[in-house]
């Protein structure tokens, strides 16, 4: 006689939720990060393919350098964004540009797995399992709302896969790759 199966319940997916992610993505010191970005306009035949560089070099600086299809390099710091094209720069003060200052804040916040900074800007809608996580911010300031609706990020246990920046002017989103 064959023993009688005994039923085993499913194993427990580990629970998701914001302060795990934050805690997977948090670095010390600076950090480097490849990234494409994929930009679809109507006003284009083909989506844009933009390659290049983030760099956090400290606390205060966050540098975006763009390799292809042309070079660009954006360094936001000590209150300025200035943006570098062949020898030409600009220069500004982020209080032209207040969401740009939202912006670097809130990916320093990220980096640094600090949640309550995060929850000071976004709002934090958190889903999936360690394996396969999603992380929506939704912007609390309106005039950062008309520029953004949300910021949705994809990973995969302690890795940042993609941020897909969903536009305030439509439906129009920018996907961020991060190989």
């Amino acid at each position: 006689m064959a023993a009688p199966a005994i039923a085993r319940e499913p194993a427990a997916v580990p629970a998701i939720d914001s302060d795990w992610i934050l805690s997977k993505l948090a670095h010390a010191g600076p950090t480097r990060t490849a990234f494409v970005e994929v930009r679809s306009s109507p006003l284009l035949k083909n989506p844009l393919r933009v390659s290049g560089e983030y760099r956090h070099p400290d606390a205060d600086t966050l540098v975006r350098e763009v390799r292809t299809p042309y070079q660009e390099t954006t360094t936001i710091r000590g209150g300025t964004a200035s943006i570098q094209r062949g020898t030409s720069t600009r220069t500004f003060s982020l209080s032209r540009a207040p969401q740009l200052a939202t912006l670097q804040t809130s990916f320093g916040a990220l980096l640094r797995g600090d949640r309550r900074e995060l929850q000071s800007a976004f709002a934090l809608d958190t889903s999936g399992a360690r394996e396969k996580w999603k992380m929506v911010l939704t912007p609390r300031d309106a005039a950062l709302a008309r520029q953004v609706r949300d910021i949705t990020l994809f990973g995969r246990g302690s890795e940042l896969r993609c941020i897909a920046t969903r536009l305030g002017q439509g439906a129009e989103v920018q996907r961020t790759l991060l190989p």
